[in-house]
């Protein structure tokens, strides 16, 4: 089976939790014809997945410019298993991800999405769990004034627009008459750390992978309890039954990554230990 990955030609570095982004390029500009007509004819069908190349070891550029991260090569492994789909990674801005999947742009999105209620309300999530994460607050080591959403009600608190922390903090200020001071990334610098060091913003949420991932120098800290955790999925077009019948057939190739220990082995790659259960911390 020949497969057909894009490297994108540029890096725009963003950072958060659920954050990356990139000019929108692809091999393909269209995204699946109908399954049903692929298997009938016996040809393999494309499928356009969108992701990002912004979000360290998830979906990222290496030093050769090559697209990889534990998102990006657990797709490659699904594409591996299913002969009848070929898979066609396409990147872009996390902002634009869901709306290219509403535009039938891209037929899936990998870039670490959280299954939340909001989220359930217009999209299709495929049912097996690649991952699990929980979301805390993340702050300059010296901070010892946050410990809980209350404490940062009047502070800045950085996020990326569209992300599942971005819902956290949306979900508060709706709840409450002081508001958090939501900063919303540019999408253009990955410069979080330094952002919160230097007091330009006063904290980010992140899962709790991301702290490692973002802070290699150790110069922020996780605090208080967890805000949530949510299984981690793909996402596809809602009441699409192309969309249900590839869904389906990723958990079954997932079924299969998890059962041979790929799955575990990807996430202590890229991500330093295994994040692919609710039990695996």
């Amino acid at each position: 089976m020949k497969k057909s990955l894009l490297i994108p030609a540029s890096l725009a570095l963003v950072l958060v939790a659920a954050g990356c982004g990139s000019s929108n390029k692809s091999e393909s500009t269209s995204a699946a014809v109908s399954t049903d007509a692929a298997a009938s004819t016996g040809k393999v069908t494309k499928i356009v997945v969108g992701t990002g190349t912004g979000f360290p070891q998830v979906c990222f550029l290496d030093e050769n410019g090559k697209l990889t991260g534990f998102d990006v090569e657990l797709v490659r492994e699904v594409d591996k298993r299913l002969p009848e789909y070929e898979f066609d990674l396409q990147t872009m801005e996390f902002s634009n991800l869901l709306l290219s999947l509403e535009t039938k742009k891209i037929d899936f999105v990998a870039h670490e999405m959280e299954k939340n209620p909001e989220r359930e309300e217009k999209y299709l999530f495929n049912s097996e769990p690649y991952a699990h994460w929980r979301n805390k607050i993340i702050v300059a080591k010296d901070n010892n004034a946050v410990n809980s959403l209350d404490d940062l009600v009047g502070k800045k608190v950085l996020t990326s627009a569209t992300s599942a922390e971005a819902q956290i903090l949306e979900n508060y200020n709706k709840d409450h008459d002081k508001k958090i001071d939501i900063v919303y990334s540019s999408g253009t610098t990955n410069d979080t750390v330094a952002q919160i060091t230097s007091g330009r913003v006063d904290a980010t949420i992140g899962a709790d992978f991301t702290h490692k991932l973002i802070d290699p120098q150790n110069k922020l800290k996780t605090v208080g309890d967890g805000l949530s955790e949510a299984d981690i999925l793909f996402v596809f077009r809602k009441d699409d039954p192309d969309s249900k019948k590839l869904s389906d057939a990723i958990d079954g190739a997932l079924k299969e990554i998890k059962a041979d220990g790929t799955l575990g082995k990807l996430s202590e790659q890229w991500l330093g230990e295994d994040f692919t259960s609710d039990t695996a911390k």
